[in-house]
């Protein structure tokens, strides 16, 4: 497959994610209303893949099974997707943010209709760009020692058993459903902004991405530059969402990479760029599409096939907890 057709797919399997959560949300949406009701509704069983949404449960179960807890019954299907993210931003560098992430696809549709409308995304001048993209490393630092550091194993199971714990799912969902005046300001303005600026959230507030970056740098897939063939025009720099000076590079390396494949895709001259593995490896943008499909796919099949995926929280739990 030409690299230039990575885009469309990559947009395609995006947009695939897109629908497959949002059905989700609806199924847990009905689910929840079914007890609220007093079962007046339809009754939805609860899909685990909901988890996906609790990234800081993620973190808690993970930090307490790295402490020797095991992997808890509350909300286990978050610290298998946690861990699956992780392994591949390890194995496909920060594809999650490109390929999979809900809120990259919200963003990055919209810079691109910003583009279409005003025929450029402005960058903010290096001098605020840089400290502003170290808010997210800040957030991550803060996230991983409040919780993977600080917190005790007996503190971590404490709270990971805790009723406040159980709901987190359905307080997510509230949050959502009834957001404040200043949640709904803080979400219009990150959209506005969005609309001129490439990935604004992702770029300097993201604390998962910047995780995800700093593991992503062990990966032995990168962007690689033959720089017998490239004829330095540029345009790899040019269409980088993430502003990586990939024409002056000969192998990417860069936390901020989202492995995106928009610099090889663009890249019209030689092939003078390529996703290698090790930097010898050519991956081609098909394999690397399935290999995304395969790591995110398979780690949920994983958790159920090592029954690591449903919570142990019965519909009776959860009218307790709903006071229902």
């Amino acid at each position: 497959m030409p690299a230039r057709y990575v885009q469309p797919l990559r947009i395609l399997i995006q947009f695939c994610f897109l629908g497959f959560i949002l059905w989700v949300g609806v199924r847990f949406y009905q689910f929840v209303l079914h007890i609220r009701s007093g079962g007046l509704t339809a009754f939805v069983p609860r899909p685990d893949g909901i988890e996906g949404f609790l990234p800081i449960s993620g973190l808690l179960g993970t930090a307490s099974w790295l402490k020797g807890g095991g992997i808890n019954v509350i909300h286990p299907a978050a610290v298998v997707i946690f861990l699956t993210v992780l392994a591949g931003a390890l194995l496909l560098r920060r594809s999650f943010c490109s390929w999979i992430c809900p809120v990259s696809v919200v963003s990055e549709c919209s810079w691109k209709a910003g583009f279409k409308l005003l025929r450029r995304n402005p960058r903010l001048p290096r001098w605020l760009d840089l400290p502003l993209r170290g808010v997210k490393y800040l957030l991550m630092a803060f996230f991983v020692y409040s919780v993977a550091v600080a917190m005790s194993p007996a503190a971590l199971e404490a709270f990971i058993y805790s009723d406040y714990h159980k709901l987190a799912d359905v307080r997510l969902m509230d949050f959502f459903l009834h957001l404040s005046p200043v949640a709904l300001g803080v979400i219009l303005t990150l959209l506005l902004l969005s609309f001129f600026l490439k990935n604004p959230f992702c770029r300097y507030l993201c604390p998962y991405g910047a995780l995800l970056g700093m593991l992503a740098m062990l990966s032995p897939l990168r962007v690689t530059r033959n720089t017998e063939r490239c004829v330095s025009c540029g345009v790899c720099s040019q269409v980088c969402p993430t502003f990586i000076d990939v024409m002056h590079t000969t192998s990417v390396s860069s936390p901020e990479c989202i492995g995106c494949w928009r610099c090889v895709s663009h890249c019209r001259f030689n092939q003078a760029l390529s996703m290698r593995a090790a930097g010898r490896f050519a991956v081609p943008g098909f394999v690397f599409a399935l290999l995304v499909i395969a790591v995110f796919w398979g780690g949920s099949l994983a958790g159920k096939w090592s029954g690591h995926w449903q919570t142990a929280l019965d519909i009776g739990e959860y009218r307790r907890l709903l006071g229902r």
